[in-house]
């Protein structure tokens, strides 16, 4: 049962306030001095307090009553006051109020205002409790996982982000392929690294492969590995990614680029552990993790016949999919915090201004959108214009969702036609954005 405190030294008010909550099952504590209020509120559990501002015989001042609310609100900050009183100067019940008390009622009062002031107190209390204990489950769970695993530092407030690490984490340990989902610039690499770094195999190599940063004719040897004269530049042996990763961890990245020739050999690797380089016909044999990312849609592929979906299923044993920002809201500010590295503020409307973008960019957007502000930015406080973020959200698109030329093309001077820069500034992978300029006629 919820109680309400009532400190008054108007037995008649007592009276009249537990029958009125008596009606709601409220149960009532009763106070005729300062002293004895606080009194209770140390032994007692107490939910709500309504309190006179009056208790000498100088009914004009309120000054005792301003010191008990002073004394309860330091005390117990998060416990609702609410001031009742005939005598009190307005605005000292106005002051009161900013300093934070719930609300304030003249005597003598409306039943029904006041019954409907403190059920709203009362439920508000209770939410903000539930919200309080989940906030302490995220803060421990998150403590745990700190201390059982290596997170790699990663940054994350929001409870999708904590789902995603926490497994991450535990299938880190299962010596099985992993495919890791989602959009561009969502943090896919970082899964990985907390997959890799809490693995059986965390002290062998970590070597990674973007396969959508090669043409489709190097890819198998950057794999496997060519002997000399396989193809018309290999001057020497070499060895592949997969040789490089014996003993530990192989990241595919973009995995959805790797081409049909390709896509049969890696198979062949994850079923037997064999492979061949260009040019030989010896057989290698390695003992490699692989973990295998992309924001394509795989399944989608599948059905247009570009991706075998034996591979599919062979890599996709366990899928961790990382949501994009726009889906972890409580991410937002913690990442743009670490961003900053303590250098500068942000003003509250720089806070509201990060909270509102949709994100399309992801983490990386957020990153940049950051060091943008850090480099144009003087002052100390860092405000929502120096974010450029309506500038990004305004990027004019084609009737078909793709950016157009004049956006793509300012995208590449902002860069210094550093591609890979460009196109996160545009919220696209670096292949998209190649397939983008060749639509276009836009020279490389």
């Amino acid at each position: 049962m919820r109680t309400i405190l009532v400190i008054d030294d108007n037995h008649a008010v007592h009276v009249a306030l537990d029958v009125l909550f008596s009606l709601a099952d409220l149960r009532v504590l009763s106070a005729q001095s300062p002293e004895e209020g606080l009194q209770l509120l140390e032994r007692e559990t107490i939910d709500l307090v309504i309190q006179d501002m009056n208790f000498t015989a100088d009914t004009t001042s309120g000054e005792e009553g301003i010191a008990l609310f002073r004394t309860i609100r330091d005390r117990f900050p998060d416990l609702p006051i609410i001031l009742l009183t005939a005598w009190t100067r307005l605005e000292s019940a106005v002051a009161l109020v900013k300093a934070g008390a719930a609300d304030y009622l003249g005597k003598p009062w409306d039943d029904r205002k006041l019954m409907t002031t403190v059920t709203n107190l009362l439920e508000l209390g209770e939410a903000n409790r539930a919200l309080a204990q989940h906030r302490d489950g995220e803060r421990r769970r998150r403590q745990e996982l700190e201390r059982q695993y290596d997170l790699r530092g990663i940054v994350f407030g929001d409870p999708a982000s904590e789902r995603v690490v926490s497994l991450a984490c535990h299938v880190a340990r299962a010596d099985v392929p992993v495919l890791v989902t989602g959009p561009n610039g969502a943090g896919k690499e970082r899964i990985a690294e907390i997959i890799q770094a809490n693995s059986a195999v965390r002290e062998g190599p970590y070597v990674t492969l973007n396969c959508g940063a090669l043409p489709s004719e190097l890819i198998e040897a950057e794999l496997f590995g060519a002997e000399a004269g396989a193809y018309t530049s290999a001057n020497k042996s070499r060895e592949g990614k997969f040789e490089s990763a014996d003993g530990g961890t192989l990241l595919l990245d973009e995995i959805g680029n790797l081409p049909p020739a390709g896509q049969m050999k890696l198979l062949r690797v994850l079923e037997t552990g064999r492979f061949q380089r260009l040019g030989s016909n010896r057989e290698r044999q390695v003992k490699v993790r692989v973990i295998a990312a992309t924001n394509a849609d795989i399944p989608a592929m599948i059905r247009a016949g570009a991706f075998r979906e034996d591979l599919y299923y062979r890599l996709n044993v366990i899928e961790l999919r990382v949501p994009p920002l726009a889906e972890r809201r409580g991410d937002i500010l913690p990442l743009a915090e670490h961003f900053l590295e303590g250098r500068r503020r942000l003003s509250d409307s720089a806070r509201s201004a990060l909270l509102r973008h949709s994100w399309p960019g992801n983490v990386r957007e957020m990153k940049n959108a950051i060091q943008r502000a850090l480099l144009l930015g003087r002052a100390d406080v860092i405000d929502a214009d120096e974010l450029g973020l309506a500038a990004i959200a305004a990027s004019p698109r084609t009737h078909d969702g793709e950016l157009d030329r004049e956006t793509i093309e300012s995208a590449l001077q902002r860069a210094g036609g550093v591609m890979s820069q460009a196109a996160a500034d545009l919220g696209l992978s670096r292949q998209a954005l190649y397939r983008r300029l060749d639509k276009l006629g836009i020279a490389r």
